[in-house]
């Protein structure tokens, strides 16, 4: 009886009428933590370690069910096993909600009230789950961990998933994907588990248990049966998702979902070029990185380490730019004793009058400079010294903030610009610390953006040190110089390169070699929880998107 009425509350609730959405809302708790190891096996499958912490609200109705989803439809109950708290639960059968996906029912294990529990679940093979990728000889695989509806769950979620890849791979042969739905991080943490088998770790302490979040990973497919790799199916990825979301009519929303994915991937996500097997070792920080060095650990973009590159040398008095528009460097003889080896190769590459040759010489500069960081940091913690480059950064920016006045400000705020300048948010917080005031250039800066240096120069204020760099002080209104900065990065990198794309591409392909994009990215394809793959029909599809579970 219980059973039957929680699905005719859900149901009612699904179909928006009043009376059974004020009872749907009875059932509410909070998701502590959730934690799901997938393990990739040899036979190609998926084995599944659920474990979630409910606490229910003391208002709430009990907690007597729960839905939790399957990456496919290729599974046994036989294989599947479920405890509350130590406690083991027998009733599991198929769920009327999430498609593919079980319904566990606790019993009198409900949880009451007031209360909290722990579910664990195991699913020991669920087939169907790996596909051939865009690269030969490459497998791939997507997860996505069950959440619950919104009407249900509240409060933040601790979420944890490991991927356990197949057993013999080596550090440098899995690819990981970037996570979607929102993820705070793109990376995930690299180690060994006790069987030997790398893993990926991703974890947030703030994660949403009311949102979908995608994981993967690619691998080559001898590791595991080829037999078992499954092909795309017709309307998978994003036609699939824009299919089933037109069959609602909801053109403006997938016409505005896609303009803000693009502005969003053109202005936030930065490429992995950093092999993940950099994080599989070691402890304790590196301490000594240059700036440049730090921007590569923290995998800024490419485009704007050119720059911090070009900045440097010419800071260091190495190099000119005598020719913004085409761009043309030149090298300052004799150069300086203290240049870093990445410095002086980028010199004899800007040199080049043939771009494509400076593209292909570049390319193999940044390739050397993120192995050396790679080499580097052998034996230290990825995730300490992270950290503590970052807070470096905050350090500057506060530094500059707690000048008293604009030539202060100036002076710390170009002495830190090497640092604060690799911050993606440069250009606002440019804005912020400096604010209305002027920027007081120093000397060097004309060799770097002759074009945007005024030539009248300002008053030196008596209080600045004359051995501060400032001397003769010409100066630019705070949001001029940002500006100006912002357009000089740009130019920057597609001057001395003929694509900044290829650029950055040339890169990767030597030092991370991205999963196999299109078919073995996109959505609906090997995930848990609500699957918003609309194989099924648009109306099957809008009640998981919804939410639903329990």
């Amino acid at each position: 009886m219980r059973r039957s009425a929680t699905i005719a509350a859900i149901l009612v609730a699904v179909l928006a009428l009043g009376a059974g959405a004020a009872y749907a809302q009875s059932l509410s708790f909070q998701m502590d933590s959730e934690t799901v190891d997938v393990f990739f096996q040899p036979d190609g499958t998926y084995a599944l370690v659920y474990a979630f912490h409910f606490i229910n609200d003391p208002g709430g109705a009990p907690i007597d069910f729960i839905d939790v989803g399957l990456p496919g439809s290729d599974y046994n109950f036989g294989d599947i096993r479920a405890s509350l708290d130590g406690q083991p639960v027998f009733d599991i059968a198929t769920s009327p909600f999430v498609d593919p996906g079980v319904a566990v029912g606790l019993g009198n294990l409900a949880i009451p009230p007031g209360r909290s529990g722990t579910l664990v679940v195991e699913i020991d093979r669920v087939g169907g789950v790996l596909y051939r990728g865009d690269d030969e000889g490459y497998a791939s695989g997507q997860f996505s961990p069950t959440w619950f509806g919104s009407e249900f769950v509240h409060g933040a979620t601790d979420l944890t998933v490991v991927f356990h890849l197949p057993p013999g791979l080596s550090p440098d042969e899995p690819r990981w994907h970037t996570p979607r739905g929102g993820w705070p991080t793109d990376e995930p943490v690299a180690l060994f588990d006790p069987e030997g088998r790398i893993t990926y770790t991703w974890r947030d302490p703030s994660a949403s248990g009311d949102t979908q979040y995608i994981f993967g990973a690619s691998f080559p497919d001898r590791y595991v049966d080829t037999g078992s790799l499954q092909s795309p199916p017709a309307g998978d990825g994003w036609s699939g998702l824009i299919a089933g979301l037109v069959c609602f009519g909801q053109v403006a929303v997938v016409i505005g979902l896609f303009v803000a994915f693009i502005v969003f991937v053109s202005r936030r996500v930065r490429p992995a070029y950093l092999p993940p097997k950099i994080a599989i070792e070691g402890h304790g920080i590196k301490r000594g990185l240059t700036a440049v060095e730090a921007a590569v650990l923290l995998q800024t973009g490419l485009d704007k380490v050119l720059t911090m590159i070009l900045f440097a040398v010419i800071k260091k008095g190495a190099a000119r730019v005598v020719s913004e528009t085409p761009l043309k460097v030149e090298a300052v003889q004799p150069l300086p004793e203290d240049l870093r080896a990445y410095e002086t190769s980028f010199l004899e590459a800007v040199a080049l009058d043939d771009k494509r040759k400076r593209q292909r010489d570049l390319t193999e500069v940044m390739i050397q400079l993120v192995k050396a960081v790679e080499s580097k940091m052998k034996g230290f913690s990825l995730k300490e010294t992270r950290e503590y480059y970052t807070a470096i950064i905050k350090k500057a920016w506060a530094q500059v903030e707690e000048a008293q006045t604009p030539e202060m400000k100036s002076e710390r705020f170009t002495e830190s610009m090497e640092w604060t300048m690799m911050d993606r948010d440069f250009d606002r917080n440019t804005r912020r610390t400096i604010g209305t005031g002027p920027v007081y250039l120093p000397q060097w800066w004309g060799s770097y953006r002759p074009s945007s240096t005024p030539k009248m120069a300002a008053p030196v204020p008596s209080h600045v040190p004359s051995g501060g760099g400032q001397i003769s002080l010409p100066h630019l209104p705070g949001a001029d110089f940002a500006a100006s900065f912002a357009r000089g990065v740009q130019n920057t990198a597609s001057s001395l390169v003929s694509n900044v794309t290829s650029f950055t591409n040339g890169v990767i392909r030597t030092t991370n070699p991205p999963p196999p994009p299109s078919k073995s990215s996109s959505f609906g394809r090997s995930s848990g929880g609500h699957s918003c793959a609309c194989a099924c029909a648009c109306a099957g599809c809008a009640c998981a998107c919804a939410g639903g579970g329990r």
